[in-house]
């Protein structure tokens, strides 16, 4: 039985909680803002970690950013990933998320020819600098790779059968799917929670390698797909939401039966919102 491939792209973001957006050319202002991994992709990393150790392999992490990005590959290295690439070019500046799933979709391509094709490929479920959700199903549509999405947690992967089965948060509930590999997995917040690291990751990540390619390296030869010719997204504005005016409502609870507080809240929520209490309704009847 051959040992699991498993690629996890992150990426390098902005920490949001820290983020300003400048008062005249409302564009996000990134001097001076420290960057982490973005959240989502860290759920991605520990899920592929738990399969590589349970049924042996490699995790590749790729990213694609500035050099300074490298810092968030090292700090995947210390965390246990085997090997950590950067795809770095000044073409790929302004990339949207079609431009940045072309790139990385050519950087998968030479991670598989260097060091064989993932079993599977995982994402974060989105990215918290913009929430799109669009680069993984857009790696997997031109990697032509079978995608599960919004993934909650992976039940079992089946080597010998080639198949992965994993529980999808869906509207109605969640859904139990199963497909064959090699897959692409977006993995949702609160999947897992994430590893410490041993020393000895940590130690080997300060002084590891980061393979680093530019667009030649990785075999990109139309340019005119990366960065901004590549990115038919136009943003016109980038503005903070206004702070709510109207404080939050409090209800007295000392000394108070818990029916008689859950009573008072439902009644002042469907005061407020009275299509609740119609679906409510409407549910319970089973209609």
């Amino acid at each position: 039985m051959s040992q699991m491939h498993i690629v996890v792209c992150i990426k390098q973001v902005p920490d949001s909680a820290q983020i300003r957006v400048h008062p005249v050319t409302n564009t996000i202002m990134r001097q001076g803002v420290p960057t982490i991994i973005n959240p989502c992709d860290l759920f991605s990393l520990e899920e592929a970690l738990r399969w590589r150790d349970r049924l042996g392999g490699e995790v590749t992490v790729l990213t694609m950013g500035p050099p300074t990005a490298a810092e968030s590959l090292r700090k995947a290295l210390a965390f246990g990933a085997d090997r950590a690439v950067l795809l770095t070019d000044r073409y790929f500046a302004g990339s949207d998320t079609l431009a940045t799933s072309f790139a990385l979709t050519q950087a998968i391509a030479k991670v598989s020819d260097m060091w064989g094709a993932p079993d599977l490929v995982f994402c974060g479920k989105q990215t918290i600098d913009g929430d799109t959700a669009q680069v993984g199903p857009g790696i997997a549509s031109r990697l032509g790779l079978n995608q599960l999405t919004y993934v909650a947690s992976i039940a079992s992967i089946d080597q010998e059968a080639g198949t992965i089965e994993a529980e999808r948060r869906a509207e109605g509930g969640v859904q139990v799917l199963s497909t064959r590999l090699p897959a692409l997995v977006t993995m949702l917040e609160g999947s897992n929670e994430m590893r410490r690291g041993s020393m000895a990751s940590a130690l080997a990540a300060a002084t590891a390698e980061i393979v680093t390619w530019s667009a030649a390296d990785a075999g990109i030869e139309d340019l005119t797909k990366c960065g901004l010719r590549g990115s038919p997204t136009v943003v016109k504005k980038v503005f903070a939401p206004l702070a709510r005016s109207e404080k939050a409502e409090q209800i007295a609870a000392a000394r108070r039966p818990t029916d008689e507080i859950a009573a008072e809240l439902m009644e002042t929520i469907f005061a407020r919102q009275p299509a609740i209490e119609s679906d409510l309704m409407r549910f319970a009847s089973g209609q």
